[in-house]
């Protein structure tokens, strides 16, 4: 990015027993984000863990 500014597109989401999604972190690597959900989901609780790329829309926002 030329402003500057940290680039961290990838998102660990969590799931929760009730259906509720929570952002856990962004990582700037898919490596990295899927390192942290695989260690997450490892602890045997029934939330789901999985990885998510952050896009860019036309308008430059992020979705």
């Amino acid at each position: 990015m030329n402003d500057g500014t940290v680039s961290l597109p990838w998102l660990v989401v969590r799931q929760d027993d009730n259906g509720n999604r929570y952002r856990v972190g962004r990582y700037a690597t898919r490596a990295e984000a899927q390192k942290i959900a695989d260690s997450l989901d490892s602890r045997g609780h029934k939330q789901l863990y999985w990885v998510e790329r952050i896009t860019q829309n036309a308008d430059g926002t992020r979705n």
